[in-house]
């Protein structure tokens, strides 16, 4: 008996291991990092997941903007290769992070959160500047 309650419980331990840790589908990195790859890559969407808002008030130059709360588990025409390289931000790096996990699981293999745009020291422009 004394064997059997033993396995049970190093069972239930075990399993309890297994779903705490999460592992990402996306890579995540600092904006510092994130200027270099601008430098260095050419193919790469900038993913803005704010609202339309503060998208209008300020943004990095070259990035389109679809809010978090609108990807969901349809396809987004605006982000048709699955494969290309989509750098996500936010306003803090809270939206950044559930945007780049949904879209992981919605198929999309290369994707890279950053944070947000309160930690970005590079150029911002406003309205629909580009």
């Amino acid at each position: 008996m004394k064997k059997i309650v033993i396995a049970i419980v190093s069972i239930l331990l075990l399993s309890g291991c297994g779903s705490a840790s999460a592992t990402l589908n996306y890579k995540q990195i600092s904006t510092d990092e994130a200027v270099t790859m601008m430098q260095e890559q050419s193919d790469y969407i900038i993913l803005d997941v704010r609202t339309e808002e503060e998208f209008e008030e300020k943004h990095i130059p070259g990035a389109i903007c679809i809010p978090n709360e609108t990807i969901g588990s349809e396809e987004i025409p605006e982000l048709a290769d699955k494969d290309q390289l989509i750098m996500v931000y936010c306003r803090s790096g809270n939206r950044s992070k559930q945007a780049a996990e949904k879209l992981a699981k919605l198929g999309y293999t290369n994707i890279v959160e950053f944070g947000g745009i309160n930690d970005w020291t590079g150029k911002t422009v406003s309205g629909a500047e580009q």
